[in-house]
């Protein structure tokens, strides 16, 4: 059985035992968490497509882990000007497990 949800405003394909890495949620590591928006649901040839959502469907999930992503640098630089500015960003992330998918 396979899930769509949207999370974080992206939208993610998932199954169960998944491991996704998805934008920071506020949850501490080993809690559950409940993704409601689930925009569809399959299983073999069968599809049930919501609209938007599916009604009752919900997908479960352990937090493993929230970290921050490789750090990026972005370089911004004005030519004539001598002006130059290098920052750097890192990605807030949480890595989370699926557990189960009910439809």
């Amino acid at each position: 059985m396979f899930a769509i949800i949207k999370t974080g405003g992206k939208q993610y394909k998932v199954t169960e035992g998944d491991i996704l890495f998805i934008e920071k949620l506020n949850a501490q590591e080993g809690e559950a968490v409940t993704f409601e928006d689930v925009l569809a649901v399959g299983e073999g040839a069968s599809l049930k497509v919501g609209d938007p959502c599916v009604a009752g469907a919900k997908v479960t999930a352990k937090v493993v882990k929230n970290g921050k992503g490789k750090k990026i640098y972005i370089l911004t630089y004005k030519s004539k000007k001598n002006e130059k500015k290098k920052i750097g960003h890192r990605q807030p992330y949480t890595k989370v497990q699926i557990d189960s998918i009910t439809c």
